[in-house]
């Protein structure tokens, strides 16, 4: 049903459109992971056009908070398997995104704002619930943008409106 739902509601739309619709929501998007169904004032959809650059600093591990499509679409791992750890790595230049079945692999680039996180290889396993993998495989070709929040929070944003995944530095990073 998941699958259904999202092949549904998030098919591709153009970048340009996107790209327009992502900016101005990018202050509502700093909302938690709760999926509510609050609506953003219109004050805070405000996008300053200044260049922007960027201090992301994505090595290291990072705990899987959420991985929201719209407003009532939210997959949130420690909800679907709790007490077991989802978590992506990011170093030089290569990420792996580690599920609690399976683990999404490639190279990323990353340019000022924006990102490119192709996956390239991926383990396929069959397991009880693969929500939070699904939710990665299907969101993750999409993202285009990161942003960091008090060297703790990232959120992966997708041309898609309102998709992000939130990432927060794991404990265990040196």
């Amino acid at each position: 049903m998941f699958r259904l739902f999202l092949s549904k509601y998030t098919k591709p739309q153009k970048r340009m459109k996107a790209l327009f619709i992502t900016s101005a929501l990018t202050a509502a998007l700093l909302t938690s992971c709760s999926g509510s169904n609050k609506k953003a004032d219109d004050s805070s959809s405000v996008v300053s056009e200044a260049p922007v650059e960027n201090n992301v600093d994505l090595k290291g591990r990072w705990t899987i908070e959420c991985i929201v499509f719209n407003d009532s679409l939210t997959v949130t791992p420690s909800s679907e398997v709790p007490g077991v750890a989802q978590y992506a790595v990011f170093e030089d230049g290569s990420f792996s995104f580690n599920t609690n079945c399976n683990s999404i692999q490639g190279e990323y680039q990353l340019k000022g704002d924006s990102i490119l996180i192709p996956v390239s290889l991926s383990t396929e396993m069959a397991c009880d619930n693969m929500a939070t993998e699904d939710a990665i495989r299907k969101i993750l070709p999409g993202i285009y943008t990161v942003s960091m929040e008090n060297d703790s929070t990232v959120r992966l944003v997708a041309s898609s409106p309102a998709g992000y995944i939130l990432l927060r530095r794991a404990d265990d990073n040196k």
